[in-house]
């Protein structure tokens, strides 16, 4: 990349400023110590704008703002750059053996909910008070122990201890399905062997969990017929992403660009 963080980009002979290209640059993250990544992302975006405005401009399109919301709408550059993208992206719709193939390709994607079996036991702490949070975890990692010496003790030690109702039936949660719990208790769950016991107290923002994995029954691939509509509207996006980023890159290989280069696949 052969570019200057503080540099004017001309694009067919408009200037975008460099003042410009350090705003924009707040919106596109990079490593530290390493701005020029940002720089170099925030000045293809400016660049990209720029050449959709002038092509909207040589077509003589004429802005038509559409409602975003409540109390917003697009501004006339937008509604330009809509106007001028739907005027040369044209995406095909898919055919149904392209969606079709989509479902075999990405069977994993279309399953139904897995179903846990579950037990747990919950010692209270607030997430914002540090020393319950610590005193919670000492006293969840001890009930691991224990069982790590007696894996029977389970129930006897929810009812001992466990702040949730589930404490009556040993801890005992039941089925649940995938999204029933938070993220964090969920993601223990797919971490673990069913029968076995996480090794570390579990926290989310309830408190400390003692989380034992019961049972677990992935969900089957749906049919294709149940999901058709959601594959075609995925597929359809795909190819009309495909379509703007060769519109853009058309766009580019024929610009005069000054200031900046970017790499020849943009």
């Amino acid at each position: 990349m052969h570019t200057t963080p503080t540099s004017d980009v001309r694009v067919n002979g408009e200037t975008i400023p460099a003042l410009a290209i350090a705003a924009e640059a707040q919106n596109h993250p990079a490593p530290p110590g390493q701005p020029q990544i940002a720089w170099q992302a925030a000045a293809l975006a400016l660049v990209v704008r720029a050449l959709l405005l002038q092509e909207a401009r040589r077509h003589g399109l004429a802005p038509q703002p559409n409602a975003l919301g409540p109390g917003r709408r697009e501004t006339d550059e937008e509604a330009l750059i809509r106007a001028v993208v739907e005027a040369r992206v044209d995406a095909a719709p898919p055919d149904e053996g392209a969606c079709r193939a989509f479902h075999r390709a990405h069977a994993d994607r279309f399953r139904a909910p897995t179903l846990y079996e579950a037990s747990h036991i919950l010692i209270p702490a607030a997430p914002d008070d540090g020393t319950a949070r610590r005193g919670a975890r000492a006293i969840a990692q001890g009930v691991i122990d224990e069982l790590g010496r007696d894996p029977d003790a389970f129930g006897r030690l929810a009812r001992a201890h466990s702040a949730c109702a589930s404490r009556e039936s040993g801890g005992r949660l039941g089925q649940l399905v995938a999204g029933d719990t938070v993220a964090e208790f969920e993601a223990a769950l797919d971490r673990l062997e069913e029968g076995r016991l996480a090794p570390e107290p579990v926290e989310t923002r309830y408190g400390l969990h003692v989380v034992r994995l019961d049972g677990r029954a992935p969900g089957a691939v749906l049919p294709y017929e149940t999901v058709a509509p959601r594959i075609r509207d995925m597929v359809e996006k795909a190819e009309w992403a495909r379509a703007a980023k060769a519109l853009v890159a058309e766009l580019l290989a024929g610009a005069d660009i000054a200031g900046i280069e970017f790499p020849s696949t943009a």
